[in-house]
């Protein structure tokens, strides 16, 4: 990535004209000249010609006139551009403490390629840096791209993160830096705009970039919101009044408090509490022969596995998800009653099997709180949800930068000409 003056003239105005043209472009298919004069209140002179140095720089493409598609029949026929959706990428990281994912995206956001793969929980700060390394590569050869294609990279750690990416020391621990060993460095070496971001951070951009795009249903609308991953650990993105709370240090959604609420006692997530209540139990002997439980190897027993048997009616697994769903409505009243928000959305790879589980929690959740309970819903977005945070964030970096930025085309065309 390169830095660039910008569009060909050094006018400030010029830049501002575009700046607004370019934001227009982004969100849709195909713009008219007529559509960005009405948008913009720009002259149509002034737009075919920031049009045409947009075109110039690699951002933009003109495409077939309205009347040759059909589209126009009387008059002059409409000039119509789009967004040069391929003219750079960006990517986004899912960097977990057990599994990773990376994912290639247009820039309309659209993914073209992803890699996914576990890692060592426990492996070292310099071992995690070289398999997330890896990782990208791996990823961007999926998508057929080199590094200079790549325009900003978005990673969220779990971990909390302050405005330049870096993770807090925790006192007698290292577990936050362990899990966020400097990837800013890393990725800012490759010659990238990097973004480092606390995960369920990452998580609630998404889930308000899916509410945004989403028709108006019951709930969508929702400008005060949680969203928790609740797979090994539950971490916490917080949106109220339609924006990201981060905190001073990126520790607003940090969830060790939770080791002072009655009954809940711990950050465990939904994910780690079935899969490890389950193993006990069969440890025990408490598991019915008759249980689908019993005929899983126990070291493959997840809690995917128990929520399904919930489904179909196992009672061991029923009793699991009601213990699951008492000790959640508890954190649930906590958060509601803390924040004051319309919903909270549970996000993560858990989140597509959770149905029957959130059912259950909906009564302890009224028990426990004082006024309205807030909705609880399932994320949508499945085990994608951060690094689909990650791909907003990312190109939300390019569009605040786009008229510094020289696209890999244009700075081919550039050495060339």
């Amino acid at each position: 990535m390169a830095l660039s003056t910008g569009v060909s003239s050094p006018s400030l105005l010029r830049r501002m004209n575009a700046a607004e043209v370019l934001r227009h472009a982004w969100s849709v298919d195909a713009v008219t000249a007529s559509d960005l004069i009405a948008l913009t209140g720009l002259t149509r002179s002034t737009v075919i010609g920031v049009c045409d140095d947009l075109i110039d720089h690699g951002w933009m493409v003109s495409l077939a006139d309205a009347r040759s598609t059909g589209e126009y029949r009387k008059g002059r026929p409409a000039r119509r551009y789009a967004l040069a959706r391929s003219a750079g990428h960006v990517v986004g990281v899912d960097a977990g403490r057990h599994h990773l994912t990376a994912v290639v995206a247009d820039l309309r956001g659209d993914v073209v390629a992803r890699v996914a793969r576990r890692i060592d929980p426990d492996g070292t700060a310099a071992a995690r840096r070289r398999t997330v390394a890896r990782l990208v590569d791996d990823v961007l050869a999926e998508a057929g791209l080199a590094d200079p294609d790549v325009l900003a990279i978005a990673l969220g750690v779990p971990a909390p993160t302050d405005a330049e990416g870096r993770s807090p020391v925790e006192v007698g621990a290292d577990f936050w830096v362990l899990m966020n060993p400097d990837y800013t460095g890393l990725f800012a070496e490759r010659g990238w705009a990097v973004v480092v971001e606390n995960d369920a951070n990452l998580a609630a951009v998404a889930e308000a970039a899916a509410a945004s795009h989403a028709d108006r249903e019951a709930g969508a609308g929702a400008t005060s919101f949680v969203t928790l991953l609740a797979g090994e650990r539950f971490g916490a993105g917080f949106v109220l009044d339609g924006a990201l709370v981060r905190g001073s240090r990126g520790a607003a959604g940090e969830m060790r408090l939770l080791d002072l609420v009655e009954g809940v006692g711990s950050a465990d997530g939904l994910g780690a509490l079935l899969r490890d209540w389950a193993r006990a139990a069969r440890q025990l002997g408490t598991v019915p022969a008759a249980s689908p439980l019993r005929a899983i190897p126990l070291d493959e027993l997840e809690a995917p596995a128990v929520l399904a048997a919930a489904d179909a009616g196992d009672a061991t697994a029923l009793r699991l998800v009601e213990r699951a769903a008492e000790r959640f409505g508890r954190v649930c009243a906590m958060l509601s009653g803390m924040l004051d928000v319309d919903r909270i959305v549970v996000a993560g790879a858990v989140a597509p099997a959770i149905g029957l589980l959130l059912e259950r929690t909906t009564p302890w959740l009224s028990r426990f709180t004082h006024r309205a309970a807030p909705e609880v819903v399932a994320s949508t977005l499945g085990d994608a949800v951060v690094t689909t945070g990650a791909v907003e964030r990312a190109l939300a970096h390019v569009r605040g930068h786009a008229l510094e930025l020289t696209l890999p085309g244009a700075a081919d065309a550039t050495r060339a000409s």
